[in-house]
């Protein structure tokens, strides 16, 4: 089928340029604990993707029960946000050593399982994400019951967009990766700066939105 293929392409397509706090926190990770902290940080936002996509094609009736409440979804995530904009900008501290860019910042098991948790939960508690995938779910799914095998329909088109957002993702680490030699502790600052300010300002408009939810 190369119909759904395309649309799976286009789709990841879609989500992968999509300006958000993820892609931010991507690089930041990346840049700030090394790329295998960034891998791990994807790994935890594919997880949140594959989680919403899978409830959105299971639990049909759930799923228009928790839309209702899509201001108080709203709420939550723009408070985790601005909790992690106001960490990054005033407590998040930044440790640069000369000679050793290109190494990974040494991390336990525990910390690892944090940066894997703070992906997962960035990325699912935005509303933006949590309803992007529901419009999705219900357009892809009419176009796949007009077919004779749906569930194929909608396993290409699904798989080849999360294959699609990870590899994207991943490449994300990669060029931060690449110009991670050319940083200095100044600039890794700026950066921590400008980031924690992008999340804040996201934390805003996710508040802006809740408030005129309906």
């Amino acid at each position: 089928m190369i119909a759904p293929f395309f649309k799976g392409l286009l789709l990841g397509l879609l989500l992968s340029i999509s300006i958000g706090p993820v892609i931010f926190a991507i690089l930041k990770q990346s840049l700030t604990n090394g790329r295998k902290a960034g891998y791990v940080f994807v790994a935890g936002v594919s997880a949140s993707d594959i989680t919403l996509l899978s409830i959105c094609n299971l639990f049909t009736a759930l799923f228009a029960m928790v839309l209702s409440h899509k201001s108080l979804i709203a709420m939550v995530g723009a408070g985790f946000l601005l909790l992690m904009g106001l960490y990054t900008i005033f407590f998040k501290k930044i440790r640069f050593e000369p000679g050793e860019e290109d190494k990974d910042k040494a991390m336990r098991k525990r910390d690892l399982l944090g940066v894997f948790a703070a992906g997962f939960f960035m990325n699912t508690l935005n509303p933006n994400v949590f309803l992007f995938w529901f419009a999705w779910t219900a357009a892809i799914g009419t176009s796949a019951s007009e077919t004779s095998d749906a569930l194929h329909y909608k396993l290409i088109v699904f798989g080849t967009c999360l294959l699609f957002v990870l590899v994207s993702d991943l490449a994300k680490v990669a060029l931060a990766g690449l110009v991670r030699s050319r940083l200095t502790q100044r600039n890794m600052v700026v950066i921590n700066r400008i980031s924690g300010i992008i999340i804040l300002v996201f934390s805003a408009a996710l508040f802006y939105g809740a408030l005129n939810y309906t």
